[in-house]
Formats: structure tokens, C-alpha cells, sequence
């Protein structure tokens, strides 16, 4: 390997290297250009790797840049490179290893790495064995560059290094990191257990064997004073407790005392990891034995955690009490994300007073969104969390160590720490709800009252802990708090300082929610303040804006059709809508908005509807149009698809809202050969919105989906296919809508979806809405076409009557009991080994219809005929009581 640079070409790539690192975007640009044109030349690589390696008489950002530059071109052009080159270049790095600088050792790691996993470690089998080696070296600029590489190779490939294709590395490796556990470098103990840390989620099988010397290995550690190796230490324990419980258990009390210390660490970076355990121990089924006793040591750790320090408070501006004339930099303005429409079936067990949904924990962390500088996790916000789900392991029993906590810190003279009360008083909210119900007379007149205190910060906070209590609120006698604390949020909305608007919007959007048409009354009140607001936001709130006004229709609905509400918000929207144009990111917000408005309007909505309309299939059909240029030269851009997918939603709520009132819009524009398009996209979400715009249409006005039955059924039969729930959820639905529309007609389709919707619902593990849709779809199928899908019943019946048996009346509960009254008077043989789950279905009705009782009384009535009176008492007697009274009570038998 000997190569030699020429004196010239060194001299062009210093220059080029000098040059590039000017502020100038011009000289930039002109670098770019001259990169290209030196990658023509093979040798360029031999250049870059020789300046970062040899070039000692250089200062080391030109010789880090000229390897990072040769990072990238491996990255890119990584497997044209000739052979001999490669070579070159791995001889020279692993020359370089033990760099007297820590910034081209550093640079060298990186280059190794990239290396290794752009030609694959297999490809290079002298790298791991020459990187030990060096572990064992007297130098310790060439041990310390060893193990940096190595942690680095640790992070890419810890599968393959785990795997039989590279003869298992780790049975060598691993026993020889425990070793430096004990080296007299800190920096190298943290990279030896940054690397065997790497191991323990996927339980890599040798990190097992060791298992015992590596958690002994660990605790040894646990009195380092170097703040990274703490780290490590406890970022290892914190993985440990999910993968090897069992050999944690016997110390479980030193490891809960050292993290209590390590909670409260100088070093932020170390008490983050710390706290990250209590987060893990919680969703132990051992948690609360263990932890029980340090109960009362562990919570006022938690909220002093919760404090702001004094560098956040400089980040967040926390002095700068009015900002609502500064206009948002737009770099400030997180994305937002869609979420597409999917069609559901409220159920009899909907989540009550203070039951958690699904989506409950985005709904903690949004409270806490300080600010984008501040939004990636902190201690802060990890002690709150913590708090939080500890209240939910602990419940009431937290309560006698927390209460005193508050009490100290909520009513405290200095706002730093009485803002730390109330955000703990917020998190404790899911988890102590039933103890806290005694206090809350007192708290939330105090929590109101706080609303107009006078640093932004408490306030903004205070509007979150409000919305963690809405539920309460609402329940009460309305003059006491729900009005009051009505009216002070509506005033916070139009706060001077934008970060209390934004949490009041927030708040007000979880009370709207939770009060649904309990804010009727006040509505002409509440739109006058969202009208104002839009005069008076800046970019970022105005968004969030959006989503209240959207909330509120939802939760309100029709009553929100009145002339005079229409009138005090639609103008302003209007005007918004009007000067957006269709590239603007604001339109998607905007038009999600106006989507719960025309739902909830309904004919109401119709004298905007037009517009609205037009302006919707123009989007789509200005992706679909971007999307085939792509496609024929790949110069363009790809179309950003979100416009699409919201624009699909607000047709959406169009249909809904507008009903039948749409069908002379739909006539008069191409939005079914879009649809068609649309059915057929690669992305999920478009089909998801495409497959829920059909069954609207559908309901709406179905002559004109009519004629492409033909085209649609495949695509609807493609596309049930449960990995991609949501998609599959709609099309099931859509196909449940048709269905009931074309009748008899069906049956030349049906062959074309059945026996999918078959394996969808005997499949374990299918989500509740799905399991829900698909036995409404089988049973509507079953209505129209009784013959044809009546054979089937045993192979679906017990699925479709346990997934049915939770759902509120209505009538898409109506058409599916229907289809399996017909099902079974077609084919009664076939529901007999199942026919206590029939039961046990038709016991979940409130009122049926009286012709639909009827249905259901006669084929009690006549499977106790066929079986006889004697039978029959034995059939019952394996009922539970409740099911014999209440069938007994229903349908006479």
C-alpha cells in the first residue's frame, strides 16, 4: 500500500477544504461544484483520507472536514469505489486510531463505522480483531480511539454482531469490555459499558452467559464521581429492569436507594437517566411492593425535579411576561400531523368519568410543551411523567405522602415552585382522581384564581392542571366552577403572552371535550372570544386556534346552526380561507376545521359548501397531476400527499354534514374518477381517507357511485388486509354501506370480499373498531344476500356475536342483527353449536325495533321447539342468571 500525493493536487484540496468552511452561501455553492468535479477523479478519496490521517502540519477542523467529506462520498459512492482504494483507506484508518487529537480520532471512528456498515463488517474481517487488540495498548490516545470506534461499530451493528454470519464477535468481546469496567480512565470505563449496554435489549445471547459478572461489574461502578460513567450506569440498570428482572431482584433495594441518589444528581444528564427508571419500575407488576417504602423519599425528589431551572427560564423567556405583538419565527412552528379520518362505532363501554383512552399520554405530554427549544425530553418533564404514572400504580395510597408536598409548594411565595406544585397537582390528576375528589372544592376555586396570576409561566401551567380536572368540573353544579372557569380561560385565550394562549387553547379544547352540549348556553359568549382571538394571534397559535374552534363544533354539533353563531364565525374563517393560497401549510389546519364546522352545521354549512368544495378537488387533482409528472421525469418534485389526504376528510365532512345536499356538487364535477385514483394510491393514508369519502358518499347520494361498482369492488376487496388496520377498518365499512345501497344486486360481488372479512375476524389480536366493522359488514352482507353467505355461518357466528354483543343501538347494530336473523333462517343448523353467544348478542339490545324483536322472539322460540321443553331448561340452567332474566324479560322464553 504505498501511495504518494502529488504536491499540486494537495495544494487545490487544502485550498477547496479552507474555502468551504466560509459563511458565504456563494463561495458555499461554488465548493459544492468543485467537490463534484474532483469525485471524477479516483484518487480524490486517496487525497481526503491522506489529509485527515497524515497531514500533521494542517490545523485539525480542515483535517476533520476532509474526513467527514470522505464519510459521505463512501456513503454515496461506496460501491463504485475501486478495491484498492477501499483497501487504502481502511489501512490508513486503522493507522490512525490513536491520534494524538481527540477531534481526528473522533473523525476516524466515524469513518470506520461508515465503512463497516455501508460494505458490511464481513467484508472487513480484520476490523474487530485489530480494534481489540488495541484495547490492550500502553498508549492511551490509541485504547481511547479504539473503544470510541468500537462503541460506535456497537450502536450500528449490534445485530449483526450478535448473529452466527460473523462467527459471533461478542463471546470475545464482551468479556473482554467487562474488564475496563475497572480502568483507571473514566472516559474508557464509560465506553465499555456504553458498549455492553448496546447488548441487553435484544438479550444478545453472549451478554446473557455474563450476565451476573456484568450487573456485579455494575454495581462496582455505582460510586464513580464521573458524570458519564453515572450515566451509562444508569441508563444499564434502566434497560436491565425490562430485560433481567429476575437478577435484579435480590438487590432491588440498594439499586431504588442508588437511583433515589442519583435523582437528585448535579449533573442534569445523570438525574434524567435516573428518573427514566422510576418511568420503567412502574410498568412492573412489582412496582408497588418495592417501591412502597421509599414512597415518601421518592415524591418530593420528583416534584423538586419539576422545577424550572434558571437556564430554562432564560431559554423560554420566562421574564418576558407580553410577546403577543412578536411575531413567530417561522422555525419555531412545529409540523403538525393529520390524523385521518377513520370510521367508528360508539360502544356501550365508552371511557367514563376519568377512564383513560388511548391516546392518553400525548394528551400528558402536550401539557408540558413548553416551548421547541425546550420540547425534546427533560428532567422536568420526566419527573412529571414519573409522577404521573406512579400516581397510577399507587392510586389514593400516594395521597397522604403527596398531599403535603402541595400543600408546601402550591401556596409557596416564590412562582418557581409554587408553578412546580401546580404541575404536579396536574400529573397526579388520572392516578388520584377518586382521593383528590374531597379537595377539589377548595383546589379549583384556588386553580382559578391562579389563571390571572402574574408570571406567564404559572398561568400557562395552571391551564393544563385545569384540563386534567375537566371532567370533575363539568359534573358540578355549572355556576360553581364551570363557569367561572369558563369565562378565565376564554380571558386567557386572549392573553398578552402567547405561550398562555397557546396552553389556554389547549385547555379550553380538552373542557370542550369533556362538556360537550353542556356549553350551549354559552356559545355566543365562547365564539366571540375564538373570533377575537383570530384578529389577535400571531402564526403559531392561530393553529391551535383552529383545532379549538374544531373541537367545539364536534362537541356541540348541531346546535351550533343558528344564524347568529353561523355569522359571528364564519366570515372570519372565510377571510383566512380566502388568503391562503393552496401551497400553504396553514390550509391544512384550517380546512380540518372547517371540516367538524360542516359536520356540525349540516344545511347550515350550505351557503359556503361551493367554494369549499371546488377548492378540494382542485388539491387533489393538483397532486394527482404532480404526482404522474414525477413519474414521467424524475426531475420533479415528489407532491407533498397531506393536502390530498385533508382535503379527502373535509369532502368528507361535507357529505356527512350536507347529506343529501351535496349531490348536485358531486354531479357537477370528477370527483368519482379521482376517488378511483385515489382508491389506488401507494400511500396507506390516502387510501384510508378515499375508502371513508366512499362510504359518505355512499349514504349521501349513491346514484352517482353507482355506476363504478365494477371498478371499486376489487380495489375494496385488495385492500382488506388487516396489517394496515386503518385502511382495512374503512374499506370493510364502505363495503358494509354499499352493500345495503345496491341490495341483490351485491351478490356479483360478493365472492370478491367474503371470505377475507372471514379471516379478519377470526384473526386473534384484531383491534375492537375492526373486529366491530367487519361483523356489521358480514351481517349487512348477509341481509342482502342471505344464500350466498348463510353457508358460512359456523365459521363465523361466535366471533361475530362476541364482537357485537358491546354496541350501543343503532342502525348499523340494526341492519347487521337483521342479516343474521336471515342468515339463520336459511341456514339454522348453522348457528346451533354457538347458539348460546346468539343469546347472549340479542340480550345486548336496550329497544330493538318491534319488527326486528319479532325476527329475534321467533327464532328463540323456534330453536326451544326443536329441542325440546326438557332441552331446553338445560340449555338455559349453563346461562348466567343475568342473561336467563333479561332474555326471559325481552323476548318471553
Amino acid at each position: 500500500m504505498t501511495w504518494e500525493p502529488q504536491g499540486e493536487g494537495l495544494q487545490q484540496i487544502i485550498a477547496i477544504l479552507k474555502e468551504s468552511q466560509s459563511p458565504d452561501t456563494a463561495t458555499q455553492m461554488a465548493v459544492q461544484m468543485k467537490l463534484e468535479e474532483f469525485n471524477r477523479y479516483p484518487d480524490f478519496n486517496n487525497y481526503l483520507i491522506y489529509v485527515l490521517t497524515k497531514l500533521k502540519t494542517e490545523d485539525e477542523p480542515t483535517r476533520s472536514l476532509s474526513g467527514l467529506i470522505l464519510k459521505n462520498n463512501i456513503r454515496m459512492h461506496g460501491s463504485n469505489l475501486q478495491p484498492e482504494i477501499v483497501e487504502y483507506i481502511k489501512h490508513e484508518c486503522l493507522q490512525a486510531v490513536g491520534d494524538t487529537s481527540p477531534l481526528i480520532r473522533a473523525t476516524v471512528g466515524i469513518l470506520i463505522t461508515t465503512i463497516a456498515s455501508n460494505g458490511g463488517l464481513q467484508n472487513w474481517p480484520q476490523l474487530l480483531p485489530s480494534l481489540c487488540e488495541m484495547l490492550d495498548a500502553q498508549d492511551y490516545n490509541v485504547c481511547e480511539g479504539a473503544f470510541s470506534a468500537l462503541q460506535k461499530i456497537c450502536e450500528d451493528s449490534a445485530e449483526i454482531l450478535d448473529s452466527a454470519a460473523l462467527n459471533r464477535p461478542l463471546n470475545v468481546m464482551i468479556p473482554k469490555f467487562l474488564q475496563y469496567f475497572k480502568h483507571s480512565s473514566p472516559k474508557i470505563r464509560s465506553h465499555a459499558i456504553a458498549c455492553i449496554n448496546q447488548f441487553i435489549i435484544n438479550r444478545s445471547q453472549a451478554l446473557m452467559l455474563n450476565i451476573d459478572s456484568f450487573i456485579e461489574n455494575l454495581f462496582h461502578l455505582s460510586s464513580d464521581e464521573d458524570h458519564e460513567v453515572r450515566k451509562n450506569v444508569c441508563h444499564g440498570l434502566v434497560m436491565l429492569l425490562e430485560v433481567r428482572m429476575d437478577r435484579l431482584m435480590p438487590h432491588m433495594s440498594q439499586i431504588i436507594e442508588y437511583m433515589l441518589l442519583r435523582t437528585q444528581d448535579s449533573d442534569e444528564g445523570v438525574a434524567l437517566e435516573a428518573s427514566e427508571f422510576w418511568l420503567s419500575l412502574a410498568e412492573q407488576s412489582i412496582c408497588k411492593d418495592v417501591l412502597a417504602p421509599y414512597l415518601s423519599q421518592l415524591a418530593p425528589v420528583l416534584v423538586r425535579g419539576m422545577r424550572y431551572s434558571e437556564v430554562d427560564i432564560i431559554l423560554l423567556k420566562g421574564n418576558v411576561e407580553e410577546d403577543d405583538m412578536v411575531p413567530d419565527r417561522e422555525e419555531d412552528i412545529r409540523p403538525r400531523f393529520h390524523k385521518s379520518r377513520a370510521h367508528t362505532i360508539k360502544s356501550t363501554q365508552e371511557a367514563g368519568a376519568g377512564a383513560a383512552g388511548e391516546d392518553d399520554d400525548d394528551d400528558f405530554d402536550d401539557g408540558l410543551d413548553d416551548d421547541s427549544s425546550l420540547s425534546e425530553w427533560n428532567l422536568r418533564k420526566c419527573s412529571a411523567a414519573a409522577l404521573d404514572v406512579l400516581a397510577n400504580v399507587f392510586r389514593e395510597d400516594c395521597l397522604p405522602v403527596v398531599l403535603p408536598i402541595l400543600k408546601e409548594t402550591l401556596f409557596h411565595q416564590e412562582w418557581v415552585i409554587k408553578e412546580s406544585g401546580v404541575l404536579a397537582l396536574g400529573a397526579i390528576a388520572e392516578g388520584c382522581m377518586q382521593g383528590m375528589i374531597q379537595h377539589l372544592p377548595e383546589l379549583i376555586p384556588y386553580l382559578i384564581s391562579c389563571l390571572s396570576d402574574k408570571k406567564a409561566l404559572v398561568r400557562s401551567i395552571t391551564c393544563w392542571t385545569l384540563s386534567r380536572y375537566a371532567n370533575w368540573v363539568v359534573n358540578q353544579p355549572h355556576d360553581q366552577y364551570l363557569k367561572p372557569l369558563m369565562e378565565e380561560l376564554l380571558k386567557r385565550i386572549l392573553d398578552s403572552n402567547k405561550r398562555v394562549q397557546e396552553a389556554a387553547c389547549s385547555a379550553f379544547a380538552t373542557l370542550e371535550e369533556e362538556a360537550c352540549t353542556e356549553l350551549v348556553p354559552y356559545l355566543e359568549y365562547i365564539l366571540k372570544t375564538l373570533v377575537f382571538a383570530f384578529s389577535k394571534y400571531q402564526h403559531k397559535n392561530l393553529l391551535i386556534l383552529y383545532d379549538a374552534v374544531g373541537t367545539l363544533a364536534d362537541s356541540v354539533g348541531h346546535h351550533l346552526n343558528k344564524p347568529q353563531y353561523i355569522d359571528i364565525l364564519m366570515p372570519p374563517l372565510i377571510d383566512k380561507w380566502n388568503l391562503l393560497k393552496d401551497d400553504d401549510k396553514d390550509l391544512f389546519p384550517l380546512l380540518e376545521c372547517l371540516s367538524s364546522i360542516a359536520t356540525a352545521l349540516q344545511s347550515g354549512f350550505l351557503p359556503y359548501c361551493d367554494p369549499v368544495y371546488r377548492r378540494c378537488i382542485s388539491l387533489i387533482e393538483q397532486t394527482i397531476n404532480q404526482e404522474m409528472l414525477c413519474k414521467q421525469n424524475q426531475t420533479y418534485d415528489h407532491p407533498d400527499k397531506e393536502r390530498m389526504i385533508v382535503a379527502l376528510d373535509l369532502l368528507s365532512g361535507l357529505a356527512e354534514g350536507l347529506d343529501r345536499h351535496i349531490e348536485t356538487l358531486v354531479a357537477n364535477s370528477n370527483i368519482m374518477h379521482l376517488l378511483y385514483q385515489c382508491m389506488q394510491d401507494v400511500l396507506p393514508e390516502v387510501r384510508q381517507s378515499s375508502f371513508a369519502l366512499l362510504g359518505d358518499l355512499t349514504k349521501a347520494c349513491f346514484p352517482h357511485v353507482h355506476p363504478f361498482m365494477a371498478e371499486f369492488f376489487p380495489i375494496l376487496g385488495q385492500n382488506l388486509n388487516p396489517d394496515f388496520i386503518s385502511v382495512c377498518n374503512n374499506a370493510t365499512w364502505a363495503i358494509g354501506e354499499i352493500c345495503m345501497k345496491l341490495g341483490e344486486e351485491t351478490k356479483q360481488y360478493i365472492r370478491l370480499v367474503l371470505s377475507d372479512l372471514f379471516i379478519i375476524i377470526n384473526r386473534p389480536n384484531t383491534p375492537k373498531t375492526l373486529l366491530e366493522n367487519t361483523a356489521i359488514t358480514i351481517g349487512r352482507l348477509g341481509y342482502v344476500c342471505p344464500v350466498e353467505v348463510a353457508p358460512f355461518l359456523p365459521e363465523f357466528v361466535r366471533q361475530w356475536c362476541t364482537s357485537l354483543r358491546h354496541i350501543r343501538d343503532n342502525d348499523e347494530k340494526d341492519s347487521a342483527f337483521r342479516g343474521m336473523c336471515h342468515m339463520i333462517t336459511v341456514n339454522p343448523a348453522g348457528v346451533v353449536p354457538d347458539f348460546i353467544f346468539f343469546c347472549d348478542a340479542i340480550a345486548s339490545w336496550v329497544n330493538p325495533p318491534q319488527d326486528l324483536h319479532q325476527m329475534i322472539q321467533k327464532i328463540l322460540h323456534g330453536f326451544k321447539t326443536q329441542v325440546g321443553e326438557e332441552n331446553w331448561r338445560r340449555f338455559v340452567e349453563q346461562f348466567p342468571p343475568t342473561l336467563a332474566e333479561r332474555l326471559a324479560t325481552m323476548y318471553n322464553i
